[in-house]
């Protein structure tokens, strides 16, 4: 039975109506149809500027400043949203599960896990406890407070345009709670992986909160529309771009100067095993299983996911058997969280990979000590190489991971150090006292999150991320010295 297209918007109440649909088909486990607006520039550069001029709409008198009980009340009015897709009698909840598998890739099951692992994020608890983490409360949006030995005060964006890339469904919504959290007029265009969620949650804020729900347009159009793109950013103050190196770079070229930009380019994850969970077969089997899970989610396409991971090697369990261990884990992970779909580009990636290693194992001696060993899914994309010598090299996602051993620290160090530019997860098992020196280096190189494999895969809502505070990154700070005040130096 035929079912009809998912309009891939969401716009304020004053808003017009967008130019002549288009319809396109996904590729996930079931094609849907989805209708986004017409490429007009002129449209879309109209609505981000009605975005803006809302700013106004939300000040006391003349002032300039957000009420006291402002941010209290957003943070409300998105948590009654966020909880909605964690209760599974809503039919919000019911709707976004149906869509997810056909516009993310995602399996059913690996879907529903993803929508809770994030959701949980956009409850109202939540929301307050990343205003404390952040900024002390919501005071320093309403006028100036003693911060730090200052009198000080936090300015939300006129304007924030998020460009979101599509690889993990619910950034977009992540992004959006951030800016509207702090009272920003929000334009957010995610990626069509990612089109479903961020929608969904403005059509119902509409319901919950329809003057907060006037401060946000979700429009999707497809990528590499530069003319779009740029009338989207041009009237922004802040402009948040989450994708590829590529991406980013073009984006910073053509963005006014006096525009903040705030990138989230390419990461990776990457994972160390230490001697503490090596000493017998039953730790060392539940951390794989722990490992598994964090390179499972998301099917690897989110930049907590672990590719690469590193077993320290000298004891009972060697790093060669922690690698049979994680592939016997990820086809027990396959059984409960089934992979999603793979495009064709994806698919030809791992099955290169695959072929590749074959090769290696055949060219030399496969008794060697550097002899890699490959192992995988027949009828699945996990797969699980053990890489001695570092001579293999992946980009692969649909839970790809490399296993290396390591002797020391100074060999983990002079090993990881070729990913740093693009580091940001560290997932760790068994450091022991050795932790807070690993994550220092790890630091230093570049890592901006050291965390157990049970947590990788969803971080909370305050973390630095890359390196950076969620909420702090978006705000300008106004700071008040007054007459006979000391000024230190």
């Amino acid at each position: 039975m035929a079912t009809s297209p998912f309009d891939a918007w969401a716009l304020p109440g004053w808003a017009p109506a967008p130019p002549g649909p288009v319809e396109i088909e996904t590729s996930g486990q079931a094609s849907k149809s989805v209708r986004h607006p017409g490429a007009d520039p002129e449209w879309i550069q109209a609505l981000a500027e009605g975005l803006r001029d809302r700013r106004g709409a939300e000040v006391s008198g003349g002032g300039g400043l957000l009420p006291p009980h402002a941010v209290d009340d957003r943070a409300s009015a998105l948590g009654r949203v966020g909880t909605r897709f964690l209760d599974h009698q809503d039919p919000l909840r019911r709707e976004a599960l149906e869509l997810l598998p056909a516009t993310s890739a995602l399996s059913p099951a690996m879907a529903r896990a993803v929508l809770d692992g994030m959701a949980r994020d956009w409850t109202a608890p939540r929301l307050r406890r990343l205003l404390r983490h952040e900024l002390g409360g919501g005071e320093a949006l309403a006028g100036f407070v003693d911060r730090r030995g200052r009198r000080t005060m936090a300015v939300a964006p006129r304007l924030c345009t998020q460009l979101v890339a599509g690889s993990v469904p619910g950034v977009g919504v992540t992004a959006l709670a951030r800016s509207l959290l702090l009272g920003s007029p929000t334009l957010l265009k995610p990626g069509l992986g990612d089109v479903a969620l961020p929608v969904l949650f403005a059509r119902a804020l509409r319901e919950e909160a329809p003057a907060l729900a006037d401060m946000l347009a979700v429009v999707y159009w497809p990528g590499g529309l530069e003319v779009v793109e740029d009338a989207a950013v041009r009237p922004a103050e802040v402009v948040a771009v989450y994708g590829s190196d590529a991406v980013v770079t073009s984006l910073r070229g053509r963005v006014p100067a006096t525009t903040r930009v705030l990138a989230y380019h390419h990461r990776e994850g990457i994972g160390v095993v230490g001697r503490g969970v090596l000493s017998d077969t039953g730790t060392a089997s539940a951390v794989a299983t722990e490992v598994a899970r964090a390179a499972a989610f998301f099917d690897q396409r989110g930049c907590v996911s672990t590719r690469v991971l590193w077993v320290e090697a000298g004891l009972p369990v060697t790093p060669a058997e922690f690698a049979e261990g994680l592939a016997g884990a990820l086809s027990e992970v396959e059984a409960t969280l089934p992979s999603g779909d793979l495009d064709t580009l994806e698919r030809s990636a791992v099955q290169q990979l695959r072929g590749t290693v074959e090769i290696l194992a055949a060219a030399g001696d496969a008794e060697a000590a550097d002899a890699p060993t490959l192992r995988h899914g027949i009828d699945a994309p996990w797969t699980v190489v053990y890489d001695p010598s570092g001579a293999v090299e992946t980009r692969c996602v649909g839970r790809v991971v490399v296993v290396r051993p390591f002797r020391d620290l100074d060999d983990l160090w002079e090993s990881v150090r070729p990913m740093a530019p693009h580091l940001q997860t560290v997932g760790v098992s068994g450091l022991g006292d050795r932790l807070e020196e690993v994550a220092a280096v790890l630091g230093c190189l570049g890592v901006s999150r050291v965390a157990p494999f049970a947590a990788v895969p969803f971080p909370p809502p305050w973390w630095h991320h890359d390196g950076r505070g969620p909420l702090t990154d978006l705000v300008r700070w106004v700071d008040l010295e007054q007459a006979g005040q000391e000024i230190d130096g």
